[in-house]
């Protein structure tokens, strides 16, 4: 159902690197059809994502993002985004973890040296990485780096960080000596333990439990950026959040476009007509076609407000660290409503879809539950009532969304 939104996605972006993106394009929906078909299956079993992950490596999927010479794809942000919807299509908790993954690889070029950067860079191309984040600031004790000789040590814990069980490299942001930093660790460092507790209602294979650091070392140049010059942050810079923020949406939306399709395959295939509509096919009934058109106007419009976002992004890295702070609002601002209403319409989709199935959709061997169980607890991540406070005060006001890890 989305070939005129994949058409506009594939032209948006693509310019000199067109045939590297559609290539890696086309590899994300031989994923995301192959999670797709086991989906429902693995999201019951709510085991560690080992497997998934290996798939995306096999795909080459993991360095998109990386330069050609290095071994990756030379893709955009923005495009690596697009990569993340095309996997929600098939499965929502690896488009998470993708979606994360892009997002934390670029966190070097933000807060690193150019030296930092380009040799992590070279490595996630080379070895195909995988990153996995302790970043979530809410609902923990806190990570704490103190200084140890010539070196440092990591001690604290998270409530929540996503893929850290099955990463190899880790993005982690800690507080040291009344400062944020951030730091790239590796999963086998000493002191480094993953609490294997997550068991929420939905975003199983997520691997989002909590997390402890033990007296973990942590070397200097494993801290991003000079350790004792404290970087107050400038507005590039704060460009962080929406690279996750921007992932959020893509995999909301893509979950959206995933369901609806779904639906719609098992509708012109098992769908009943109503026993007083007169009719010979449930694909004919009104209702239906007007709830099918409905949600379709839905999707498109939200991925439209997606794609629009992906590109304020997109442009606001490209402009480079003179970004000003209003031009950082601006990005903020189309990034949160994207997010509004991404949130709203998959929502949406995912609960009313059953509408057009029928009752027999609802059997638990289908698994169709999943997609609202998994939008339901990613989009309490943040509350988007936030979002929509942001957008009005930033309208009304000109008051710019303040930085945080969430906005």
């Amino acid at each position: 159902m989305t070939s005129t939104i994949d058409a506009i996605n594939t032209s948006q972006y693509a310019a000199e690197n067109r045939t590297d993106f559609e290539d890696a394009l086309r590899r994300a929906d031989l994923v995301a059809a192959e999670l797709g078909a086991t989906a429902a299956e693995r999201d019951r079993a709510n085991g560690l994502p080992t497997a998934e992950i290996d798939l995306l490596r096999r795909h080459d999927l993991l360095q998109v993002g990386e330069p050609v010479e290095s071994g990756g794809s030379g893709l955009s942000f923005a495009q690596s985004q697009q990569i993340t919807r095309r996997i929600a299509r098939g499965d929502t908790s690896i488009a998470h973890l993708i979606g994360y993954h892009f997002a934390q690889q670029r966190i070097p070029h933000l807060f690193g040296t150019p030296e930092q950067a380009g040799a992590l860079s070279r490595r996630n191309a080379e070895e195909k990485l995988f990153w996995g984040g302790v970043q979530n600031p809410r609902g923990a004790d806190g990570l704490e780096l103190t200084r140890d000789g010539d070196a440092f040590r990591l001690n604290g814990r998270r409530t929540f960080a996503s893929g850290a069980s099955v990463a190899d490299q880790l993005s982690v942001t800690a507080s040291f000596e009344g400062d944020l930093v951030f730091l790239t660790l590796p999963t086998d460092r000493p002191g480094f333990r993953p609490e294997g507790d997550w068991d929420a209602i939905g975003q199983r294979l997520t691997d989002s439990g909590g997390v402890e650091f033990r007296d973990a070392r942590v070397e200097r140049h494993e801290i991003l950026g000079d350790p004792d010059t404290p970087p107050g942050f400038s507005p590039y810079q704060t460009l962080v959040t929406h690279h996750w923020q921007l992932a959020f949406v893509n995999f909301y939306i893509g979950t959206a476009e995933g369901a609806f399709t779904e639906a719609l395959d098992w509708t012109r295939l098992h769908a009943s007509p109503w026993e007083t509509s007169g009719l010979d096919s449930a694909t004919e009934d009104p209702y239906i076609l007007e709830l099918v058109g409905e949600l379709r106007a839905q999707i498109t419009g939200a991925a439209l407000l997606a794609d629009r976002a992906g590109q304020a992004l997109q442009d606001a890295l490209d402009f480079g660290p003179g970004l000003g702070a209003d031009q950082r609002a601006d990005t903020a601002i189309a990034i949160a409503e994207a997010k509004y209403a991404t949130t709203k319409v998959s929502l949406e989709v995912a609960s009313r879809l059953f509408e057009i199935q029928g009752a027999r959709a609802t059997t638990s061997a289908y698994g169709f539950d999943r997609h609202w169980r998994n939008l339901r607890t990613h989009t309490v991540h943040d509350p988007v009532a936030y979002k929509a406070r942001e957008i009005g005060d930033w309208t009304l006001n000109r008051t710019a969304p303040a930085f945080t890890l969430y906005s």
